[in-house]
């Protein structure tokens, strides 16, 4: 007689097959993809460089202009034009604002006046004395007449020599109606409108309202700044103080200067000085840098990032920054050799420049070095060579676990 299953019982087996059946599936695309535990795994490589290396010291830095100027008014007046475009190049020399002259055209014409009187007195006194020396020679007059002519002569000298002063000064403060460029640079905002009274101070009343809305004793009536050339102030750590001196001393240290991303280089240039002492407050030093500026990519004010050439190291070994990983056993690399097996390495690290790292120990020039794919990698594992980038190599950094 056969042997009847329960109907309950048989839709519990029935339950329990379908679920190791869709375990199976499951566990089955799980593991699709990943490599055995003897796979290769796709990794790119890198091979062990001997080159020279530049040592680079980065900081952050602020652009100055190489001059600034307040240009203040040198006489009193009302400010009758100016001249300038706001924002502008000017040239040394160039005529920015006048000040009223007429009053200084009248003080020099006085003073010249003043001078042709007395020179004609001092003429007058000349010819007199030259007679009453002829009379002394025929002892036809007093010794002390010809020696009072002789001392009114002396004075009349001096006074002409003191109008001609006036006359020179005059002629200085006439020319000083005329505001010019000092220094050739960028003109800043016009700072005082024209119509103002302006004194040697800066203005005297009014100003431009949408600037400040009144004018201070000491406005000048514009800035001018110097920027081709520029410099950029710095600062360094006091620790690297005395290798950016020896460096000095040799040769000119080159400096160039990023935008802040550090993506653009803005220009190139070198270190001019070094201060004087170091700051007690945050173990630094500054330091300035001139930069041609040709194409005016520095500003004044502008915040830059700044890359410092202290030196270049010969024959260096390097590596990309990519092949070298952080974790147990400290800093290492894994080494590819010829049957296509990775070997972790322990090495000493020294200096880095955009993307490539110097190795001071624990590496051979010519070794192949892994630089995409070292999470999925064990010290003997076997690798398969790819092109870098390529999918299926990991592009992740930073510390790993061997």
């Amino acid at each position: 007689m056969p042997f009847l299953l329960h109907t309950s019982y048989r839709r519990r087996l029935t339950a329990f097959a379908l679920l190791v059946c869709t375990l199976s599936i499951a566990h089955a695309k799980e593991g699709e993809g990943k490599p055995g535990a003897n796979a290769p795994v796709p990794v790119a490589v890198s091979t062990v460089q001997q080159q020279s290396m530049p040592v680079w010291i980065d900081a952050q830095g602020t652009v100055a202009p190489r001059n600034y100027v307040n240009v203040m008014p040198r006489v009193a007046g009302q400010l009758l034009n100016v001249s300038f475009h706001e924002g502008q190049p000017v040239k040394a020399g160039q005529l920015l604002a006048t000040i009223d002259p007429r009053p200084y055209q009248i003080l020099l014409e006085q003073a010249q006046a003043q001078w042709i009187r007395d020179q004609a007195q001092l003429l007058g006194a000349q010819s007199d004395l030259a007679r009453y020396e002829t009379l002394l020679a025929q002892d036809s007059i007093a010794a002390q007449q010809v020696a009072n002519q002789r001392t009114t002569v002396a004075q009349l000298a001096g006074t002409v020599a003191a109008d001609k002063a006036t006359v020179d000064n005059a002629a200085l403060q006439l020319k000083w109606t005329r505001i010019t460029a000092p220094i050739s640079g960028i003109a800043g905002l016009r700072q005082v409108d024209v119509g103002n009274m302006v004194g040697t101070t800066g203005a005297i009343g009014g100003g431009n309202s949408a600037l400040s809305g009144t004018a201070a004793a000491s406005t000048p009536i514009v800035t001018i700044a110097q920027v081709q050339p520029i410099t950029a102030l710095f600062a360094v750590p006091q620790n690297q103080l005395q290798q950016i001196l020896e460096r000095q001393h040799s040769s000119a240290l080159a400096v160039q200067a990023w935008d802040q991303r550090r993506t653009t280089q803005l220009d190139a240039g070198k270190v001019t000085a070094v201060d004087n002492q170091i700051n007690s407050a945050t173990g630094t030093v500054m330091i300035k840098a001139e930069f041609a500026n040709t194409h005016v990519s520095l500003f004044p004010n502008q915040f830059i990032n700044v890359r410092l050439l202290v030196d270049t190291l010969k024959s260096a070994l390097t590596v990309p920054t990519s092949a070298i990983a952080t974790g147990a056993p400290g800093t290492y690399v894994y080494v590819v050799d010829n049957n296509e097996k990775a070997s972790l390495r322990k090495v000493t690290i020294g200096v880095s420049n955009q993307g490539t790292t110097t190795i001071s120990a624990g590496l051979k020039a010519g070794e192949r070095v892994v630089t995409d794919g070292l999470d999925r990698l064990r010290d003997g594992s076997t690798v398969k060579l790819i092109a870098p980038g390529t999918e299926g190599a990991s592009k992740r950094g930073g510390s790993r676990k061997p």
